[in-house]
């Protein structure tokens, strides 16, 4: 019976879990409700991941459609009867109740697209199962960044190119996802964008297509380029001025740039083993905003330093690498894609929410799985890796 248990996932994942709630400790030591709640969360995850581990994979292949439009049906709701989280109307409140839908819809998605991508005829350079793929992604961002809550739908757009490529996306097909992203980043210079548009258009005869086909990338490429700025306009102020705090915190020190520029002296003062637990005079007088959320990562880097962030990076570098491992030796596609699809969630939330606070990324609200504070998140990441485990126990385990 152990040896269908993934030991070493369970390892890396109670690590993290261990460290995450001594770092809440120490972010809300004059708070104590925060270190409660997040261990109750803990618990009522592991329940929900010991449950989903030991429902039959058939069962959860089955009703996988169903769960995906359940959770569409939730997101809808939301933009009608939704509560205000931080500016945008994320919540379903029922009672004491509160649920998060877009958490439950990166799982839902992951699991609607993998069983779309099991069936054998679904070639993803075929028209027809690259749109439904993606159309299957986007449906769900649409929603959720209507909330607005752009970080959480970005999540979604993550997903596109590593499935995609995993399931066997070829080399001209990946180009035409990834030009356009390359031309909404470039389509505030006049000049890169010119540069951008010639070396498209060399792949583009490289590739020797039908002229109409290269003549509709072109175009679409141009149409981005032009249509980007006014997309910008279009977004809500908040989420400008966190781009524009991105590029240039110092710009405004005191109010949007405030956040990054606090989180970087923590981390900075932290030096080679930190100043030890609960000792951290950013994190203890309260000068780091969100220290038990947002940026939680930044309570790791002031109290233990560059040692102890290695070690937690080291730590989520190791689960990533075991899930895309896990993934490549599974033998049926619905498994392989649903794990894969789990490490890219979890590695773009560990990227992103790293990243912004050491000012490498822009403040999008994404919270570090097993770390940052809150129900609908934690209980979300613990349900995937009961699908983790659970396809491990079905196909790997001896």
């Amino acid at each position: 019976m152990l040896q269908k248990i993934d030991v070493i996932t369970l390892t890396l994942l109670f690590i993290l879990l261990g460290s995450g709630l001594l770092s809440i400790n120490s972010a809300s030591i004059e708070e104590q409700n925060y270190f409660i709640r997040q261990a109750i969360w803990i618990l009522i995850g592991l329940i929900f991941m010991v449950s989903i581990n030991l429902i039959p994979l058939k069962v959860i292949i089955r009703f996988s459609y169903q769960v995906y439009g359940f959770t569409i049906f939730l997101l809808i709701l939301v933009l009608f009867i939704g509560k205000a989280g931080q500016g945008a109307e994320r919540w379903l409140v029922m009672g004491p109740l509160r649920l998060q839908p877009s958490e439950l819809a990166k799982i839902a998605t992951i699991l609607a697209v993998s069983k779309y991508l099991a069936n054998k005829e679904a070639d993803v350079n075929r028209l027809k199962y690259f749109a439904i793929t993606v159309g299957l992604i986007l449906f769900p961002f649409v929603l959720i960044a209507r909330q607005p809550d752009l970080g959480t739908a970005l999540v979604f757009l993550a997903m596109i190119v590593p499935v995609l490529f995993w399931a066997g996306l070829n080399w001209f097909n990946l180009f035409i996802i990834l030009a356009p992203l390359l031309t909404i980043g470039l389509s505030f210079n006049f000049w890169a964008f010119l540069i951008l548009m010639f070396i498209i258009t060399g792949i583009l005869v490289i590739s020797r297509r039908k002229p109409i086909i290269l003549v509709a990338i072109f175009l679409l490429n141009i149409i981005v380029g032009i249509a980007t700025p006014s997309i910008w306009k279009q977004l809500r102020p908040y989420q400008q001025k966190r781009i524009l705090t991105f590029l240039n915190p110092e710009k405004d020190p005191k109010g949007a740039g405030y956040q990054i520029i606090q989180s970087q002296v923590a981390i900075g003062s932290g030096g080679f083993w930190g100043k030890g637990y609960q000792k951290g005079s950013q994190t203890q007088l309260r000068f780091l905003p969100a220290q038990h959320t947002d940026f939680i990562f930044s309570v790791v880097g002031e109290e233990y330093g560059f040692f102890g962030v290695f070690i937690i990076l080291i730590v989520f570098l190791l689960l990533i690498i075991r899930l895309i491992h896990l993934a490549s030796l599974v033998k049926d596609r619905f498994s392989s894609h649903t794990v894969l699809g789990i490490a890219v969630v979890l590695a773009f939330h560990i990227l992103i929410n790293i990243g912004m606070t050491i000012g490498m990324a822009p403040v999008t609200g994404l919270p570090l799985p097993f770390f940052s504070y809150g129900g609908s998140f934690m209980i979300a990441n613990l349900m995937m890796m009961g699908l983790v485990l659970n396809i491990y126990r079905n196909k790997l385990g001896y």
